[in-house]
């Protein structure tokens, strides 16, 4: 048939113009040919290089559709709503693997002698973002434990017997798991999971889930505790999403969060099914919870249901808002429906909507049938407004009672009346010496509530909740002597110290209460505590960056503090922790240690430093040492045996801090040795030291036309770079030429990471401002040689 066609750049769209009408009442094919060529951006249908061990380089072609990048790979309408069966057949040299989503139909000849035609079978009803397809020279590992077949592949070259069995079996195991729990069998008839050298994290298309190697291969032997941990967790979440986000997709991307908030709610449940012992529920309030809480606490925020206003906007939105905070509603909801119902409701949904889309109010239905109760009237605020409440809680001894206020939580500290008109549904989850009690719920700005006794009580019990509490300096301080003598549980005391942090640097506290606080829990027994108290100090270390003698008096707290180790269940973090503070805040036994493992290290004793303390031996080194140590280090980054080993050295070079050094690592960045998805990596530890953090300005203000070439086509990697990059300034002129550089230049698709970036900063910069001289006759008071010595 007669036609011509018009590309639209801008709008993405091929428009096909017939010049003949079509037949009434007819079905019509319309068949496009196109061609293209493999890009380097990790985006779309691309190209992926490795050596193998006789030092060849080969490629690998691979895809990452997530999530508008399938129009880069073929013409298609690429939306999520918009769902199709696939066929896919792939051309490649008989020598190569060929992975779809689907198992193999067939393998035909070609007229091409060294060619071959794989033809895959046709996919169920499913949506762009999902389709995938790899080729490459790869090795594989199987198990047959699940009742399909389960594959693990890799580049050629790889142990996949010692680096891939655990993260198969994981997978076949965590694949039958979740058929249990949703009551609904994964319904594809293969799995295979591929690491692959170039990838941003990992994808979760439907049958052939995409890993970067660090994230999938692992070497029980000499990993790292936490990397066994972090492969747990993103292999169960990436396998949630075979439910949440592939069987049932999200109408669009506002709704983001029912693929991303349910995956990451499911793997953490997973994981504490698999592992009860590591406390996985008190790493969430930790981790997760804080992570959520501390984006949602800026001005810059969105709402969990996010309003786009563009297509730049939804890369923008796989943020921790979508994960995190998407993921701590879940429970919140689970709490007060009762969790096996909750989990009823789920599986009605997922029933439901199967091979469909779905909406957040789809899902509030089927939870509302399940329990019958109106869960969406319940979650309308938590899920439509940006934000969440501080409850500011004052006491009345006569009555017996609390008050309780709740305002908009700002971390800057400076909420506007306009900004304080969402009034959230809070249950209160009252602690007392009776127990828990549960049905308490502050429906309005501000309540009263009788308390059994109020010598004990304390708000948002286990921190299921999402939202933090202020309580008066005398009931901080009693909380803290009751955590001290163990009468909180650990998410309490976790949360505790995260919410009086938080709060300080909000205004809503003074910061020497917070530093009595941590004082009070010196003795602390827990890691997942312990860590929580560090995880506060580096927050002060990094408002207080540019004194340096608040940096030393904070050294010399830290020191201070006395970490007793009786932690069974994760000794191996704990013992890590240890190590780590010791050395840092300069312990001499443990310094010389950690010189006695680096210079055995030197002389090709890899096994002298124990995988768990690699990262504190490195930062060590480089605090200490010079060019000659920071030469091993690289030289460590380049020829190290797994992925994981090759990612801790390059962090570790940033630590280093000589202006020298430093600008040998930033002129590492955009090199080739640096992978694109691995660019962050040293960021991370240069914005530690103010000499990092002036550079990683400097590089990005010098190269921006070349970094925003080269990352404009992957936009999750241009924002995380942009805020690397910015938000470890921590005065207000600092901020000043933030925004005047990024105004004059444009942030079309990245403006969200730009706007966190300047909250943090004056988060920071109000809050040295107001507390700076107190938190500083505090140290001194303490004993603290601001002059630069240590403790009387």
């Amino acid at each position: 048939m007669s036609h011509t066609t018009n590309a639209t750049k801008r709008n993405q769209t091929v428009t096909v113009h017939l010049h003949d009408p079509l037949p009434a009442g007819e079905t019509t094919t319309l068949t496009l040919y196109f061609t293209g060529l493999l890009n380097d951006s990790m985006a779309g249908f691309y190209r992926s290089s490795f050596t193998d061990p006789s030092g060849q380089k080969h490629f690998l072609a691979v895809s990452q559709m997530e999530p508008t990048d399938a129009r880069r790979a073929f013409p298609c309408f690429d939306e999520s709503a918009l769902k199709s069966t696939f066929s896919i057949t792939l051309i490649a040299a008989k020598h190569l693997t060929c992975l779809s989503n689907m198992d193999i139909k067939s393998i035909q000849p070609t007229h091409q002698p060294d060619k071959k035609k794989v033809l895959f079978n046709t996919t169920p009803k499913m949506s762009t973002y999902f389709v995938a397809f790899l080729v490459g020279e790869l090795t594989v590992l199987e198990t047959t434990i699940y009742r399909i077949p389960v594959r693990l592949f890799a580049t050629i070259g790889t142990d996949l017997t010692r680096l891939g069995s655990f993260a198969l079996e994981l997978t076949a195991r965590t694949l039958a798991f979740y058929d249990e729990q949703f009551d609904n069998p994964f319904p594809l008839p293969k799995m295979d999971i591929v690491a692959v050298p170039d990838f941003v994290g990992a994808m979760e298309n439907w049958g052939l889930v995409i890993y970067r190697e660090a994230d999938l291969l692992l070497d029980l032997e000499t990993s790292p505790v936490t990397s066994k941990q972090r492969v747990v967790l993103l292999v169960q979440h990436e396998l949630a999403h075979q439910w949440f986000g592939n069987l049932v997709t999200m109408e669009y991307w506002d709704g983001l969060w029912l693929n991303e908030g349910f995956a990451t709610w499911m793997a953490w449940y997973a994981c504490n099914a698999f592992y009860p012992e590591w406390g996985v529920w008190q790493m969430y309030v930790a981790e997760k919870l804080q992570r959520g809480l501390s984006l949602d606490g800026l001005r810059s925020s969105h709402p969990i249901q996010v309003p786009l206003r563009g297509e730049d906007e939804i890369g923008q939105i796989f943020d921790d808002i979508s994960y995190a905070k998407g993921a701590c509603v879940l429970p919140m909801i689970a709490g007060a429906l009762g969790e096996e119902v909750f989990l009823d409701g789920v599986r009605l949904y997922l029933r439901r909507h199967a091979y469909g889309n779905a909406t957040t109010e789809d899902l509030w239905a089927a939870l509302t049938e399940a329990s019958g109760q109106n869960v969406g009237a319940m979650m309308h605020a938590w899920t439509r407004k940006p934000g969440f409440p501080v409850l500011t809680v004052t006491e009345d001894e006569t009555m017996n009672t609390i008050h309780v206020r709740q305002t908009r939580f700002l971390a800057t500290g400076d909420l506007k009346p306009g900004e304080d008109g969402t009034i959230y549904p809070v249950s209160l989850g009252l602690r007392t010496t009776e127990g828990i009690t549960t049905d308490l719920m502050l429906t309005t700005r501000e309540g009263t509530f009788p308390i059994p006794d109020l010598n004990f009580f304390k708000l948002n019990a286990n921190h299921t909740g999402f939202y933090r509490t202020a309580y008066s300096p005398h009931r901080l301080k009693q909380l803290g002597e009751a955590a001290a003598q163990r009468f909180l549980p650990v998410e309490d005391r976790v949360g505790l110290i995260a919410d009086a942090t938080a709060l300080a640097a909000a205004g809503h506290q003074h910061t020497p209460d917070i530093l009595s606080l941590l004082t009070t829990l010196k003795h602390e027994h827990e890691y997942i505590v312990w860590k929580q108290i560090l995880t506060s100090i580096a927050t002060m270390h990094a408002a207080w960056l540019h004194d340096p003698s608040i940096q030393t008096a904070l050294l010399a707290f830290e020191n201070d503090l006395t970490i007793d180790e009786h932690d069974s269940h994760i000794t191996r973090q704990f013992k890590a922790l240890l190590f780590n503070r010791a050395v840092l805040t300069g312990d001499k036994i443990a310094q010389q240690a950690a010189d006695n493992m680096f210079t055995a290290f030197r002389t090709g004793q890899r096994s002298a430093i124990h995988p768990d303390l690699r990262a504190t031996v490195f930062e060590h080194a480089l605090l200490k040492g010079g060019e000659s140590e920071y030469n091993t280090i690289l030289e460590e980054f380049r020829t190290a045996p797994t992925s994981d080993d090759r990612i801790t050295a390059l962090a570790a070079l940033g630590y280093a801090r000589d202006p020298h050094l430093v600008h040998r690592t930033t002129c590492v960045l955009l090199s080739d040795e640096v992978r694109l998805q691995d660019i962050h990596v040293p960021m991370t530890t240069l914005r530690t030291h103010p000499n990092g953090v002036e550079a990683l300005w400097t590089w990005i203000t010098d190269n921006w036309d070349v970094v925003k070439e080269r990352l404009s086509s992957g936009l999750v990697v241009l924002t995380m770079v942009v805020g690397l990059c910015t938000s470890g300034f921590s005065t207000e002129e600092q901020r000043d030429k933030v925004e005047a550089f990024f105004r004059e230049r444009g942030t079309e698709g990245f403006d969200r990471a730009v706007g966190q970036s300047l909250d943090e900063i004056r988060m920071k910069a109000r809050w040295v401002e107001r507390d700076g001289e107190e938190v500083g006759r505090w140290l001194e008071g303490r004993g603290g040689n601001r002059a630069g010595g240590g403790w009387g």
